[in-house]
Formats: C-alpha cells, structure tokens, sequence
C-alpha cells in the first residue's frame, strides 16, 4: 500500500539541532530539516519550547527565514510554538523551564510572530491561566491553531477555551503532574471534551499500549492525532546529554528523561518510528493509521493534502504491519 507520506506537528529538533538552543545557526536547522525530511517524515512543524526572550527572538528569525528555501515549501509547513504561556508548576510544565514561563499576554505573542514573520502554525497554552481565552481568540482570528497542554485545565477551562477558538490537545496524558485526582483531572476532561482534537506520542515511552487505545476509543479516530515530540537527540546513541536546558539520560530502550526529575525531555523517536509502534499494537487498519499520521494533522492546521510533496516514498506492508521508506 503506497502512503501519501507522515505529518509531524510537534519536532524539537534532530541529531543534536536543537530548535530551542541559543546556539542554534541557520546551517544546523537546515541540515536538521533535511535529515528529518529523509527519515520519513513528509511534513512538519519546527517547534520551539519555552525560551528566554532572546532566543526566542534569534531563532524564530533564524526558522521563518529558512522556510523560504525551496527545499522547504510545502515541507516545512510552520512553526509550532510550544510555550511560554504555560503552567510553571511541577509536572505540567514538562521539560519546560519554569523561569521562562510567561503569562498569556498579547502584547508578547505579538513580538513572537513578528520574529517569526507570521509563520506560527501552532500555538501551545495552558487553558486554566488567567488571559488564556483572550490570547486564544486573538490567535484564532489569526488562522493560528490554538492547543491546550502543559497545563492543569478543568473540564470548565476547556470549555472556555474551546469558545475562545482552541482546536486541540497537545500530547495528552504528558505535561501533566505525576499524580492526579481520580476523577476530576486534566487528562479525564481533556478526553471528554468533544470539540478538542489529541495529539498523542507514541513512541513507545510516553503512552503505555492500553492508554493510547483508550484515548483512540474515547477520541474516535478523527479526533487523534500522532505526533513524535522529537527531541534534539533523536538519531544519536544512547548516553547522557544535555538538551532542553536539562541533563537528560537516553537510555539502550529509547528512553529519554530527566533523572533527577523522572520526568520525560521529548522522545527520541522519529514519526515514522511512532507510527511503526502505533502499528504494532494491531489497534487501527492501514487506512486508519494514514488518517491519524497524515490527514488529521493537516486538517488540524488547514493544509491541503494535494499539497505535501515528500521527498521519499512511504509504503505501508500490511503482512509486516508496519511502514517503510523508499529512496
């Protein structure tokens, strides 16, 4: 079965590139995006996490102009914005740092999309902060994709949001506090949530198997959406690293965390990689896997599917179960 290709909208960075790092250079991210574009990923979205304002400034710069080449039209579709108007406290802010989060303000999102010269596709915030709706709204108005995560959002801050223009979840079941109230919690409200698409990762590490099929039958396949969370370390061998502003271990398994936290630093899994595990759990059918790793991401940032020109060929063997790359 041939494979129109793979949509990743959540990358952080490729074979010791970080998008986020305050050393990135326009060489490294253009050598980045090109590894990534090889690795079976037809489309994606560069994706910086939350940063001081200088960086945040240097790099933006540094992806919108990139975009511009050639290689990289209907390829690099954007820039995914993962913070910094996030939840500070422990556990919901991830691998993010907390003295870079900033409080939802127009004013900064504004200088935000003038370093990146309106290229933000998506947009990350936490739905329970205060300014949260106002900041969703404007950005809505601005054909952005409003997600919601890295947060500790109520069914009731959900549905705020949600009236405000919020369109997704981003990696639900992740950026959450290690131990929640049975019942009335993030992740419980954010898969009841009608209106709001998932992103999920699975790479094995951030899902365990049952979880990632009840957040596909609770979300109904046109509700799901595979993305990677590719770290900068996707592609290097197992050590101890320093990435995200965290010393992180990728262990043999795949596994990459903090471990002085536990907490997870982003996967070191390709989208293709997510996918062949996602496959090997016998939960979707080719077609199925094809809607949640091609069709639902770009029908979430409104980008016509005719568009995408892949720079390998994907096919999927259904006897094999799983995707595979044709150069």
């Amino acid at each position: 079965m041939d494979v129109p290709g793979l949509v990743d909208l959540q990358v952080n960075g490729y074979k010791g590139v970080d998008f986020s790092s305050p050393d990135l250079n326009r060489q490294d991210f253009i050598t980045a995006c090109e590894g990534i574009l090889q690795s079976g990923t037809a489309a994606f979205l560069p994706t910086i996490i939350t940063s001081p304002a200088e960086v945040f400034e240097k790099n933006l710069k540094i992806i919108a102009l990139a975009l511009d080449e050639p290689q990289f039209r209907h390829r690099v579709l954007g820039i995914h914005l993962e913070g910094p108007f996030i939840s500070a406290t422990d556990g919901a802010r991830g691998a993010h740092q907390a003295e870079w989060v900033v409080k939802p303000s127009i004013d900064f999102f504004d200088k935000l999309l003038d370093w990146a010269d309106g290229k933000i596709k998506v947009l990350t915030i936490a739905a329970e902060l205060d300014g949260a709706d106002e900041l969703a709204r404007y950005a809505a108005e601005k054909k952005i994709t409003v997600a919601l995560g890295h947060q500790t959002a109520g069914e009731d801050d959900l549905d705020k949001l949600v009236l405000a223009g919020a369109k997704a979840l981003t990696h639900l079941g992740n950026g959450t506090a290690k131990n929640l109230d049975r019942h009335k919690n993030t992740i419980w409200a954010g898969l009841a949530n009608d209106q709001l698409t998932a992103t999920i990762i699975t790479d094995g590490h951030h899902l365990p198997p049952a979880v990632i099929k009840t957040f596909i039958r609770a979300k109904g396949i046109s509700r799901c959406i595979v993305v990677s969370d590719g770290s900068p370390l996707v592609g290097l061998p197992a050590g101890r690293y320093k990435a995200s502003g965290n010393d992180v271990v990728l262990d043999v398994s795949g596994r990459l965390y903090n471990p002085n936290t536990g907490y997870m630093v982003g996967s070191s899994a390709t989208m293709l990689q997510c996918m062949n595990f996602l496959a090997s759990l016998n939960l979707l059918s080719a077609e199925q896997l094809v809607q949640v790793g091609f069709f639902n991401p770009l029908k979430l940032i409104g980008v016509n599917a005719n568009d995408i020109k892949p720079l390998v060929e994907l096919s999927f063997d259904q006897r094999k179960n799983r995707f595979a790359v044709h150069k």
